[in-house]
């Protein structure tokens, strides 16, 4: 059994914060870190695909895997729209011999570590203000001004909760954040 065996990492952050970006930085600089592959009920956007950025569940079908316990966490994050991860998802990973990485919610993500404490870092990525954190979504161009508005008020009330978390680490620069985040991992994991 490998001293990783078991133990997960947990990125979490308003939406805009820069999450995935550092998500994908460290799976792609560390082949023993694997992408926990969230589902949801929203619709794909631009080139997602099903099984890679997401699993795209109907809601029907997501409520009946609720139902059958099937998930490790899970919330509604905005109306109509589910967002959660598998069981299965992590035992994939684990089976893998890798660490999964999840890049979730911070309601999801303090269900997770409450379930896994002892074996579970999570990290929360600060925006360096919400005014910035504004600016980085509507540079995104993916949102509707309802959209944006809605995002915005849920990242100022998700900012409140950072303290839940093992580390915070502020994302003023991309690639500073990225490197902060990569030495609380490896200390983490004893790397």
């Amino acid at each position: 059994m490998s001293a990783t065996n078991g133990k997960l990492i947990i990125l979490t952050a308003p939406s805009g914060s820069g999450k995935t970006s550092i998500t994908r930085y460290l799976i792609g600089k560390y082949p023993r870190l694997s992408f926990s592959i969230s589902a949801t009920t929203r619709a794909p956007r631009g080139t997602e695909k099903d099984g890679v950025e997401y699993h795209f569940l109907t809601v029907d079908d997501f409520r009946a895997r609720i139902d059958a316990n099937e998930f490790i966490e899970w919330e509604m994050v905005y109306e109509g729209k589910y967002y959660g991860t598998l069981k299965s998802e992590l035992q994939r990973i684990w089976n893998e011999g890798k660490v999964p990485m999840l890049d979730i919610d911070v309601q999801g993500a303090i269900h997770v570590q409450q379930q896994f404490a002892g074996n579970c870092l999570s990290i929360f990525i600060q925006p360096p203000s919400v005014a910035e954190l504004r600016r980085r979504l509507e540079v995104r161009g993916t949102e509707t001004p309802e959209s944006l508005e809605t995002r915005v008020n849920k990242a100022s009330y998700e900012m409140s909760f950072n303290h839940h978390f093992t580390k915070t680490i502020l994302n003023i620069e991309l690639d500073k954040a990225c490197a902060e985040t990569e030495q609380v991992i490896k200390d983490f994991l004893g790397w």
